[in-house]
């Protein structure tokens, strides 16, 4: 055996884009897939994330799948000694450990989908996506169709006026936009968000 040698299949997928982009449907494609050809699958949500239910990954068009809800990405190693494929949801939720954690799963051979937005409301790189982005060997970027103009949309528009960076929720509180429609928060708003 060579010096270095590794298992072999292990890849990290990225699954990125707006809200209402379908990326939480990817998701569970993928890993119900996996299910069919029998893997040992185990998901994972962050505990901020309870929009439509406490334990499952449900995506907007009601498409759900079971998961066990984490705080710290830490936590993911103590449920994936026997998985084969690890879905993470939510991914930008979770802190810069989940780069390291998901590197190291790859490395042991396993399979690891992430599912995440890739932007905050003021489209700023949003949590680890960046740096998972550059360290996935499957990227893909899902597209919404803005509701303003209905052209393919890439933005996250917050329609509240809070300006903290993390505020969990869906329709009653975003929108997907194209560039044209997309309407950045102003200074003095960007400013206080940094601060939080």
């Amino acid at each position: 055996m060579a010096s270095g040698w590794r298992p072999q299949n292990g890849c990290i997928e990225v699954i990125c884009g707006s809200m209402f982009s379908g990326k939480t449907e990817e998701l569970i494609r993928r890993l119900r897939r996996a299910q069919i050809a029998k893997q040992k699958v185990v998901v994972f949500k962050p505990k901020i994330d309870n929009r439509f239910h406490k334990e499952k990954i449900v995506s907007h068009s009601k498409q759900e799948i079971q998961s066990i809800v984490i705080k710290d990405a830490e936590e993911i190693l103590q449920h994936t000694v026997f998985a084969q494929v690890i879905g993470i949801d939510e991914a930008q939720f979770f802190g810069n450990n989940l780069i390291e954690i998901a590197q190291n799963l790859a490395d042991c051979g396993k399979r690891v989908i992430i599912a995440g937005l890739d932007k905050d409301y003021r489209s700023i790189p949003f949590g680890p996506i960046p740096q998972l982005l550059a360290i996935a060997e499957e990227i893909t970027k899902t597209h919404a169709i803005c509701m303003r103009c209905g052209a393919s949309a890439n933005y996250t528009q917050r329609i509240t006026a809070s300006t903290e960076r993390v505020v969990v929720g869906a329709g009653e509180i975003y929108e997907a936009r194209c560039r044209h429609c997309f309407e950045p928060p102003d200074d003095s708003d960007e400013m206080k968000a940094t601060n939080k």
